[in-house]
């Protein structure tokens, strides 16, 4: 079933401020954005604007820091979390709210639907809550005749097939089940789900933005070339047609909105092209990117400013990006 966003929970946005200078960003789950934080200044810088980063974490010493402020908050189901990041909002006057993980979405969503002196470009809450579910993203999919890796949905196994936690993120509890002991063993585990594994393939993630009118401003692909604990560590921007094409059928036939990053497979033996997950949200290897001239920071910019953004088709294919760990030193 193709999700209305007619009928779905979108949040409000603010009215934009045409005549501001001065943006004060919100990170919620953040903490290792610096990259990203620097992109969003440096934007900013360009188009005469001031951003002033703050970041929504729960400990002052976190990386961040390096180019914003921190304030120290709540966990993500606190009761008290609406409350304490209203008082955050209003104490450091900010303008845009971006989450950073999963849990934060929501969280954006249901704030600015409340708080209309805030925006966020983040999906409709309904929508956010079937993409987290893996297997409702799964049935979604196929509904949309979206090409997806075959799910395990009863009758003989044939293996191998790859286990997924359904609420799971950053391939944390993700194994291969070989025989009928591993698949006896999963079907025992709660909010389990089983798909065909691909052995032969390669994988791509593609960072796009929309608009909240729905308009597609962005399409990236890179190729995820060496991956540490979920996140992508290396990563190349490629020209894949095919790809850029299957991406932007996606986006419509499921009426993304926001920065969002899809990811996709491609079966070397058949050469098909296969969507795995979408995370309605900027990933950590956005910056690879941007690098090559998907200036998505601009464009949250603009949108904030209520400014019309141009399509950007001139993202330079080739461009390799090697992530690295770096320090951020608090001094007792």
């Amino acid at each position: 079933m193709n999700p209305n966003p007619n009928t779905l929970s979108s949040p409000a946005a603010s009215a934009p401020r045409e005549g501001k200078r001065e943006v004060n960003i919100l990170f919620l789950g953040g903490a290792k954005r610096v990259s990203f934080g620097r992109k969003l200044i440096d934007a900013g810088n360009r188009m005469g604007l001031k951003v002033n980063i703050f970041s929504y974490e729960l400990s002052l010493e976190v990386p961040i820091a390096a180019v914003g402020k921190v304030i120290v908050g709540l966990k993500w189901k606190d009761r008290k979390l609406m409350e304490s990041l209203r008082e955050a909002v209003e104490t450091h006057k900010i303008d845009i709210i971006l989450p950073f993980v999963d849990p934060a979405i929501e969280v954006a969503g249901k704030f600015v639907a409340r708080n209309n002196s805030v925006w966020s470009p983040v999906v409709p809450i309904r929508l956010a809550h079937i993409l987290f579910d893996k297997g409702e993203a799964a049935t979604l999919f196929a509904d949309n005749g979206i090409p997806v890796p075959p799910t395990y949905r009863g009758g003989r196994p044939k293996f191998p097939l790859i286990a997924k936690p359904r609420h799971g993120s950053a391939s944390k509890g993700i194994f291969l089940v070989t025989d009928v002991t591993d698949f006896r063993r999963v079907c025992r585990m709660e909010g389990y789900m089983m798909e065909a594994y691909i052995e032969n393939r390669v994988e791509y993630t593609v960072d796009a933005y929309i608009s909240a009118k729905g308009r597609i401003l962005c399409v990236s692909p890179r190729l995820r070339i060496e991956v540490l604990g979920g996140e992508v560590t290396r990563s190349r921007t490629v020209d894949y047609p095919e790809l850029t094409e299957l991406a932007t059928r996606v986006i419509r036939e499921l009426k993304l909105r926001g920065p969002v990053t899809l990811q996709f497979i491609r079966d070397e033996t058949t050469g098909s092209l296969m969507l795995m997950e979408i995370n309605p949200r900027l990933g950590g290897g956005v910056v690879c990117s941007i690098h090559a001239g998907a200036d998505i920071p601009r464009l949250i910019l603009e949108e904030y400013r209520g400014e019309n953004s141009e399509p950007i088709e001139n993202v330079k294919p080739g461009v390799l990006i090697c992530r690295y760990f770096d320090e951020t030193v608090f001094n007792a």
